[in-house]
């Protein structure tokens, strides 16, 4: 269920046996009003669990404890924790290390003895390192469902990675960047998928993003801040719809860090081709923000548009003799 059908009283029409709690980000305000509302609708899963129900919540959110707090009777609280997070408490599952690799997400877990037996480590298939807590998550979940730990375990790392989520695209004999597509369109996500870029590179890391329009423009600078790890930044269109596309990228362009390189182009096709074009085969290039949609909402119409498509025709496109770089405007710092 979504946030907005929580918020209506869904839950309590169709109660789940399980509920997962992983973050609050800044998201969906536009639907909410405000992070409170956000929150209080997320709540609604817990709320309505039945008795012998179980929530699995991540101990390294603050939100966490509040979801907790308002637990029905009889239902228990299972913890899992990422690595580095909630050191000073003890959870039931965390996530020791891990490893990150473009063939697979090597992951460290420390079970509680209560939890009964469970793998050691999992190899998962999604490879960005923000996932490793979702498969905690998730073996957790299974647990309380009463499934075995090493039959849920293994079902994980059979699970492929969500399309459009940290997807690597590649074209079949041409040697290029390392091009990463991921639908992160919060600042806790898209700093997220950084992280994990960050750790796959031994190049410079490109970021290609924009954000939404007719929503919250709060949330832009903060996308704009988050960006400023990469060492590049192209600024680009997202899904504008009735709002102007170079305000949004300056609202964006106002959050970013004091001598971070970057440049704005308002096509999101081009963008995406030059910032490829432009990257060295050590570089990485993250295509944040649309992940696996395959329209784009300009001037109140939705057109075909497709992130992994367009880095795929910009991969393609050097193996051409003549291919070269559309000319953009970029803003260096002075």
């Amino acid at each position: 269920m979504t946030s907005a059908t929580l918020g209506l009283g869904f839950a309590r029409a169709w109660p789940a046996r399980v509920g997962v709690f992983t973050n609050l980000g800044h998201d969906h305000l536009r639907t909410h009003g405000t992070a409170e509302h956000y929150l209080a609708s997320k709540a609604q899963l817990f709320v309505a669990l039945p008795p012998g129900g179980a929530a699995v919540l991540n101990a390294g959110d603050p939100s966490s404890a509040l979801i907790a707090e308002i637990l029905p009777a009889k239902v228990r609280a299972l913890w899992f924790a990422g690595p580095g997070a909630a050191e000073d408490r003890a959870v039931d599952l965390r996530v020791r290390a891990l490893t990150p690799s473009w063939d697979a997400l090597h992951v460290e877990l420390e079970a509680s003895e209560a939890l009964g037996p469970v793998p050691s480590s999992l190899r998962l298939r999604a490879i960005a390192p923000f996932q490793a807590s979702n498969a905690a998550a998730a073996l957790l979940a299974c647990l309380a469902l009463g499934v075995p730990g090493p039959l849920a375990a293994a079902a994980i790392e059979r699970c492929p990675a969500p399309p459009g989520r940290f997807e690597p695209v590649a074209v079949a004999g041409v040697a290029g960047p390392r091009v990463v597509v991921d639908y992160a369109h919060t600042p806790e996500a898209l700093g997220a998928a950084l992280l994990g870029a960050r750790a796959l590179t031994h190049g410079k890391l490109i970021v290609v993003l924009g954000a939404g329009g007719g929503g919250d423009r709060s949330k832009r600078p903060a996308l704009g801040e988050a960006a400023s790890v990469a060492d590049e930044v192209w600024l680009t269109s997202d899904n504008p719809r009735d709002e102007d596309p170079a305000v949004i990228a300056a609202e964006l362009a106002s959050g970013l860090a004091a001598g971070v390189v970057h440049t704005i182009e308002l096509d999101r096709d081009r963008a995406i081709a030059n910032a490829i074009a432009r990257a060295s085969l050590r570089d990485l290039v993250l295509i944040a923000g649309k992940g696996h949609e395959r329209e784009q909402e300009v001037a109140g119409q939705r057109r075909p548009f497709s992130d992994r498509a367009s880095a795929r025709a910009a991969l393609q496109a050097l193996s051409a003799p003549s291919a070269s770089p559309t000319p953009a405007a970029p803003t260096r710092p002075s």
